[in-house]
């Protein structure tokens, strides 16, 4: 079963969930602006994508640097994205095991053709 970190109002959002649909596999949606991931879920997620706090974060968004996060550090990262999910990189795809991001949308296929 997926797991994708949804918003509905981005196109490469939503071009990644008609993939996983059209793949036919079960999945789980989570709209994350409705619903903020906690810190552990984010920890888990960079862990899975193997990435910095920063590499998971859309920087070009105005409350980055509103937050003055250019030069902080991961724990301050992390919390930014708990109390902003918007700076959260979208949409995530996770199996459990292993996890990508949807830019391009065809980057889930690499899960589907794992299982």
């Amino acid at each position: 079963m997926l797991t994708i970190y949804h918003n509905p109002r981005c196109s490469k959002s939503r071009q990644t969930l008609a993939l996983i649909e059209e793949n036919k596999q079960e999945v789980t949606i989570v709209e994350y602006l409705k619903t903020p991931l906690n810190k552990a879920t984010i920890e888990q997620l960079l862990a899975l994508l193997s990435l910095s706090p920063r590499a998971m974060m859309r920087t070009k968004e105005s409350e980055y640097s509103e937050q003055n996060l250019a030069t902080a550090d991961d724990a301050t990262l992390i919390a930014a994205m708990v109390t902003t999910p918007k700076l959260i990189e979208r949409p995530i795809v996770s199996d459990g095991r292993n996890a990508i991001i949807g830019r391009p949308p065809e980057n889930v296929l690499s899960l589907i053709n794992k299982k």
